[in-house]
This record gives C-alpha cells, structure tokens and sequence, in this order.
C-alpha cells in the first residue's frame, strides 16, 4: 500500500480504465469518418486488434495512450512512484507487444499508423491533417 490504497480499491481502479473507445478513439473515428474515410474497428483477425482498420487504403490506425505505451519524450509516459518494478514490467511488456504487433502488420502488407492521446488534446486539426495526409499517401 505504498500509494496509499488498498489492493481492492486499486483494482477497482484499475477495472475502471477502458481498453477500447475511449474518449480519444471516438474523436479522431468521428473526424476521419466526417472527411470520408470509412473503417472497421477492432479487428480481432489482424494482430494487435487494430483499433481502426481503413482496407481502401490497406492501412491501420492505432490510438495509444501515451501512458500505458511509452510515449517518448512524453510528459504523460510517467513511472509511478510505488511498486516501480511491476509497472516496470508492464510498461516493457506493452512496448514489446507493440513493436512485435507492428512488425506483423507491416509484414501482411499494412501501413500502420499510430496517433497519440497528447497530440489529439495538443493539437488535434494538425494531428489529424497529418494522419489523413499520411494514409492519402499508404
């Protein structure tokens, strides 16, 4: 209890944060559908379950948390102060899974793109102007 919550209230906790259509996922969805682009989501056939698959342009979107999947040089990408070899861990592992996942994709022929939770709250016209422009060119 180094942070100074019991293990039922941090697991309650943890149950509490979303794996998928979050807040950040149903903006950038919304906007890429309001400019034309149509997509599936997670798709659970292709490695990584992609949270954005646009098969017209044979590409994936993945829209990380920069918490949970490093963001370098992100402000947001913190080590939490208690049990830091278990988030240690944690962390290491999604960034593996990560590049492992990516790798796969790439090899079956995908582009994939990856957009940052602090780049849609920074600057989200400009996160997505170059999102759009990037699977114009994929």
């Amino acid at each position: 209890m180094a942070d100074g919550l019991s293990p039922e209230k941090r697991s309650w906790n943890m149950s509490r944060i979303k794996g998928k259509n979050t807040s950040i996922e149903v903006k950038v969805r919304k906007y890429l559908f309001s400019q034309g682009f149509r997509y599936r989501i997670n798709v659970t056939k292709l490695p990584g379950k992609p949270d954005m698959v646009l098969p017209k342009y044979n590409a994936v979107v993945f829209v990380n948390c920069c918490f949970w999947h490093r963001h370098t040089g992100c402000k947001e990408a913190y080590m939490p102060k208690s049990q830091v070899e278990f988030w240690q861990k944690i962390f290491e592992r999604n960034v593996q899974n990560d590049t492992v996942q990516r790798e796969k994709l790439m090899e079956a022929g995908w582009s994939v793109f990856t957009v940052w939770e602090c780049e849609v709250k920074k600057n989200f016209e400009v996160t997505m102007d170059e999102l759009i422009e990037q699977l114009k060119r994929a």
